[in-house]
């Protein structure tokens, strides 16, 4: 299996754009090096338009559109897999925050079973609700900081700014656990350790990376899917992201064989089926592959804004999107994965005696926690 990678919104460590609020990757996988079998097709179509390299943003609706019903036909031929991955960037700076700030690892105020297990869903909900935009760019401004005296005193601060807000809760649960971990995070903000350290850090936490992952991770299941190895991963060359997308690809790689839980009810990571080839970064306009997934991402990006393309673009994308796969990092997206939490039945019968004993000293263990920020 060859696999394709372009991206497209990217804005780098800069997350409030309003003009570009989420970093798309497009995947285009197929059984033949589209390099290699594509680019017959391309250099009839590239002389037809009378240019060297189709760039869909250049060509527009318009000029794609006499292309389409022959790109259509090869996509079926080849079968061509187009997935859409996701990050919504603005919610990826309050995401970072929860993921940092409670977690029960380092927060003494986080009871253990709120952070690995599905109850972190239901806290990072009400988190979210705390913020707005301008404790979002805050929070992200923060966990950028490379300083680390100075991350720890806007950690402090943006947490005495968000327990100014706790009283927004609707229920007394939420309010006392979320106000004593804010609490506890402002008290002792150097074991959050918040802020990155350095630049390499920086990139490890950005949306390109957590989008990567998602293509990673995509891969993984596709070829599984499929029962292909995957031959050769091309990822679209730029200078920012593509080391540390490289050094992610090699943690994974490493990892093949082994499978990690979360917590009890909480996903598992399965790296058993991680690509064992390196990405090979390669210009865009080095790339037969990486000029079709350009198109297909381009006309994806235009159906995501609800701006208008033609029915042969329309049918483009779903004839190669129909085997594909789509996921989103958002607050939407854990929405649709977790809702079903709302809708499960009370227990008719009491825990366990040992469990219930576990749980009763997580809780006097944090109001302990708790108790002493007090004093």
């Amino acid at each position: 299996m060859y696999c394709f990678i372009d991206e497209s919104g990217n804005t780098g460590l800069e997350l409030f754009d309003p003009n570009q609020p989420t970093l798309y990757y497009g995947l285009l996988t197929a059984q033949a090096n589209l390099d290699v079998v594509a680019e017959p097709l391309l250099k009839e179509l590239r002389q037809s338009l009378g240019v060297s390299r189709i760039h869909a943003n250049e060509l527009g609706v318009g000029r794609l559109t006499t292309i389409a019903e022959k790109l259509i036909r090869f996509s079926k031929k080849n079968d061509l897999r187009f997935s859409l991955l996701k990050v919504i960037k603005p919610d990826h700076a309050i995401i970072c925050f929860f993921d940092q700030v409670f977690d029960s690892g380092m927060n003494k105020a986080v009871p253990w079973h709120h952070y690995f297990t599905p109850l972190r869903y239901v806290l990072v909900f009400k988190v979210a609700h705390l913020f707005d935009e301008a404790l979002a760019k805050n929070a992200w401004k923060a966990r950028r900081e490379r300083n680390t005296a100075r991350a720890a005193q806007m950690l402090t601060k943006l947490c005495h700014d968000l327990l100014a807000r706790v009283d927004r809760l609707p229920d007394a649960r939420s309010r006392e656990l979320i106000s004593g971990a804010l609490g506890w995070a402002a008290e002792n903000p150097d074991e959050i350790s918040y802020g990155v350290g350095n630049y390499d850090s920086a990139l490890q936490i950005s949306p390109n990376l957590i989008g990567f992952q998602q293509v990673l991770y995509t891969i993984a299941a596709q070829s599984t899917a499929r029962r292909r190895a995957v031959r050769k991963i091309t990822v679209d060359r730029q200078t920012e992201f593509n080391s540390a997308q490289g050094e992610l690809a090699d943690w994974y790689q490493k990892l093949r064989g082994h499978t990690t839980s979360m917590g009890p009810g909480m996903p598992t990571f399965d790296y058993s089926q991680m690509p064992a080839v390196p990405p090979t970064f390669t210009p865009g306009d080095a790339s037969a592959g990486l000029e079709l997934v350009d198109i297909t991402l381009w006309i994806a990006k235009r159906l995501q804004e609800e701006k208008p393309i033609s029915e042969e673009l329309a049918e483009l994308f779903w004839t190669q999107a129909k085997r594909g796969l789509t996921d989103e990092v958002s607050l939407a997206g854990m929405d649709k994965r977790w809702r079903h939490l709302l809708y499960l039945p009370e227990p008719e019968t009491p825990l366990p005696a040992e469990l219930q004993k576990h749980f009763d000293e997580l809780e006097e263990r944090r109001k302990r926690e708790v108790a002493s920020l007090a004093r």
